[in-house]
């Protein structure tokens, strides 16, 4: 009978089967420090180009801010400039609100109602004046309230009754009333004259009907 020690071919074969282990280990750790080193330098140049978008936007941002702040400037400066300008347009237009008011007043009162005083606070006017009635008055009241577009807000302040001696034998009971009415600028006046007038047409259209 024959006898073969296989042991040191099996020692090889295992020593092979290890160094061909530890070298795929190897080749393995390589490709997996490659592929990392790769992997790290891509992020690497992702991050740098976000930080350089970043860096533009915040430029472009303070450029877009300063920008912003002039024209708010700019539209603030509108606004005074307009405001100015309607400051003199209202300045020259109320150099002819006495005549307006008087034209008004000559319109509006009711037969039977004497204005005897007129005072002229801003844009408010104090009437005082003597009526046949309260029944005028209110009348006056009521025509300052709806038909004239320079005047607006009229307010009863004091109505006092009181004699008036007409002859010897002829005495007539009166009413002294004090009131104050608001005074349209021209501007003010013409809308709402166009508003009264944008009123009346639906209504005028329908009674034709």
């Amino acid at each position: 009978m024959i006898l073969i020690n296989l042991l040191p071919h099996r020692e090889v074969a295992r020593k092979h089967r290890r160094d061909a282990f530890y070298a795929s280990l190897g080749v393995a750790a390589l490709v997996g420090g490659v592929v990392s080193g790769v992997i790290y330098l891509w992020y690497e140049a992702q991050i740098s180009s976000q930080q350089g978008k970043n860096v533009f936007l915040q430029g472009e941002i303070k450029r877009l801010d300063g920008q912003i702040k002039d024209i708010a400037n700019l539209q603030a400066e509108i606004a005074g400039l307009r405001a100015r300008q309607q400051a003199v347009e209202d300045l020259q237009a109320d150099r002819n609100l006495p005549v307006h008011l008087l034209n008004e007043l000559v319109k509006q009162l009711p037969d039977g109602v004497y204005v005897t005083t007129m005072r002229q606070e801003n844009q408010s006017v104090v009437l005082q004046g003597v009526a046949q009635s309260n029944e005028r008055v209110s009348e006056l009241l009521r025509n300052l309230a709806n038909n004239s577009p320079w005047l607006t807000r009229p307010e009863l302040v004091e109505i006092v009754a009181s004699s008036v001696n007409l002859g010897p034998r002829d005495q007539r009971r009166v009413s002294n009333f004090t009131m104050r009415v608001g005074l349209r600028r021209a501007s003010e006046a013409q809308k709402a004259a166009l508003a009264a007038s944008a009123a009346s047409a639906p209504a005028s259209a329908a009674a034709k009907t």
